[in-house]
Order: C-alpha cells, then structure tokens, then sequence
C-alpha cells in the first residue's frame, strides 16, 4: 500500500496565493486586505479567509489595524533595521549551535538545499522574482538554522526569517546591487557551514543580512520625496 501526499487544504491553498500576491507586489504594503473580495475571488468561505490572513499575521505579512480589519505590513526603515539586529544576532547564534550540534544528516540537508538554490534562477523572464526561488532560498536558510538542537531558538530565528521575507522580496525586485553576488555569498556560507568553520560562517552570514538591508536604505533614500507607494518609509 502506497502512501499518497494528502491534498492541501482550503486555508492552506487560500494562505499560500494570498502570500504569493504579498511578495509579489500585488497586494503593496499598507494596503487594506479586503476579505470580502477574497471570498469572491477563491470561492471559499469568510472564516478560510480569515484562518489564512491570520496565519499571514503571524508571520509579520500582515498586521491587524484597529476598526480597519487587517492590511498588510507597513514597510519602514526604523522596523527593518531594528529586525536586522535582532536576526544577526539569532540567527547567526543558531547557526553557531547548528555547526556544533547538528549531525551528518543535518549536514546532508545543507548540501541538498544550496543544490538545489543554486540551480534555481533567481529572476523570471519578465524580471520579477520567481515563487520557486523565494522557496528553495527559504529552504536553505532554514535548514542552516535547525541543527542547532533547540527547537525554541530554531522557530525564533525561522520566525524572524519569514518577518523579513517582505523586505527580502523587496530588495530583490526593486533594490537589487549590481555590485552584489548573492549566489556567491550563499556558496560561501554553505562551504563554510560544512566545514565547521563556526567564526567564518557567522560572519559570512551576518554580512548576508546586512547587505541586504543596506541595499534596502539606499533604495529608500532614493525614493525619499517621490510620490511613490513603492517607498519604504
């Protein structure tokens, strides 16, 4: 008897478009999540809709607005910086501990998922980030995290992580560096990791993160004074 994988569910199916339209740029930041239209749009009922934006809630996409239902998260300088800090100092602990801890099939999982990220193009034909690499990028950051042998400090960092993942969309469709070799620096953090090389993959992945946000204040401040709904702050 062969086990078959069991069919999304309707909030699951409802959470993962929503999220998709988020970090695509579809639904801009600030915006009101109009429920009603959702269930509209994908036919289900409100209560789906609701379980699914509350899950996005969860993750920081969206927050709750009082007398307003939900919108999604307002995007400014001052929470990016601020959650910046906060995940070089989580997530490179949680490296740290996996590179201590985590085992041969830990290992493994780093190798298969930088594989995997580094034969996944970043960018679509039409120059808009692809779902599949948003995926496989979250993948590898994730398994880098949970060899740490704490499945507290494993789901603060992932949580910490998927309340970046608006503004790490956002720095790769709008404010790319061309200066910037992602791949390379995802290569480096993996060969360190496997090497057990503790000081130089935290570094190298501290520098990760914060390249990114600088990319990010540089394209705020180059949209500062426009009328654009594309600014951060």
């Amino acid at each position: 008897m062969t086990n078959t994988p069991a069919k999304p569910t309707r909030v699951q199916e409802v959470y993962d478009r929503i999220r998709g339209d988020l970090l695509s740029g579809e639904l801009a930041p600030g915006s009101k999540l109009k429920m009603n239209d959702f269930t509209e749009q994908y036919g289900v009922s409100l209560s789906v809709v609701r379980e699914a934006v509350i899950r996005l809630a969860g993750e920081g996409l969206v927050e709750a607005t009082p007398q307003r239902g939900f919108a999604v998260t307002t995007l400014t300088i001052d929470d990016l910086q601020d959650l910046t800090r906060t995940r070089v100092l989580i997530e490179t602990l949680a490296l740290a501990e996996s590179i201590k801890h985590g085992d041969l099939a830990w290992e493994a999982s780093v190798i298969a998922t930088h594989h995997a990220l580094a034969h996944t193009p970043m960018m679509t034909s039409e120059g808009h980030v692809d779902p599949a690499f948003t995926t496989v990028h979250r993948d590898f950051h994730r398994t880098l995290l949970v060899g740490c042998g704490s499945s507290r400090l494993a789901a603060i960092a992932t949580g910490l992580r998927d309340c970046a993942e608006l503004y790490q969309h956002w720095s790769q469709e709008f404010a790319r560096d061309a200066t910037r070799d992602i791949a390379a620096e995802h290569k480096t953090i993996a060969e360190l990791t496997v090497a057990r090389d503790e000081t130089g993959a935290t570094q190298a992945l501290r520098e990760h993160i914060e390249r990114t946000t600088a990319a990010l204040v540089r394209y705020a401040e180059q949209l500062d004074g426009r009328d654009d709904q594309r600014a951060l702050a």
